[in-house]
């Protein structure tokens, strides 16, 4: 049954599908619906909430942060947390390729932040999407790409942004439609919706 929510073909807007070794890699046995495990998600990613506010300082601009956060985030839920993809999915590029494509963001995010190429909250706002856009992880790469960008905002004295005013944007609504538009909208080349987005 565990098996079957997690690679229901019920997939919901810019999420990716898990194969059946990713599946298996749930950790809690009670867990039978998609919605227990949304919830189950959201207590960990809570929990990983709290941990970052204990942390005196990040380095959030290294592989090591990036895979920490993600399994911190998702430790309780997956056995397959804070380690990157080892399958191709429908986004992202190729799983051999993730180390090299993050050190080429993290390498591209502080030379902009060091040259003030853009103001800071388009730095974050590219910083997610292009975070995204690698995919590293099997799943949870939203909800991680997210909580790096607030951290990064933190970092540099900015302000969490408030994602379009929404607790939770992993169930298909209106906010989340706008998210995905926003996302698609800079994979293309045009960040403006995605820059409002974030401030929304």
């Amino acid at each position: 049954m565990v098996a079957f929510v997690a690679v229901s073909s019920e997939i919901k807007a810019g999420q990716t599908p898990l194969d059946a070794d990713e599946a298996s890699g749930l950790l809690p046995a009670h867990i039978s619906t998609q919605g227990e495990l949304d919830e189950w998600e959201a207590e960990n990613i809570h929990n990983a909430q709290q941990w970052l506010l204990r942390q005196k300082t990040v380095d959030v601009l290294s592989d090591h942060f990036c895979r920490e956060l993600h399994k911190r985030m998702f430790c309780d839920t997956w056995k397959w947390a804070g380690t990157f993809r080892k399958t191709g999915k429908n986004i992202g590029c190729e799983w051999t390729q993730i180390g090299v494509q993050l050190r080429q963001l993290m390498g591209n995010v502080n030379y902009w932040l060091e040259q003030g190429v853009f103001p800071l909250d388009e730095v974050a706002t590219r910083f997610h999407h292009q975070l995204v856009w690698i995919h590293p992880f099997a799943n949870g790469n939203g909800r991680h790409a997210r909580l790096m960008a607030d951290v990064l905002l933190r970092q540099n004295q900015g302000q969490d942004f408030s994602w379009g005013s929404s607790v939770n944007l992993v169930p298909a609504n209106e906010t989340r439609k706008r998210y995905i538009d926003a996302l698609r909208a800079a994979d293309a080349g045009d960040y403006q919706p995605l820059l409002i987005f974030v401030r929304s």
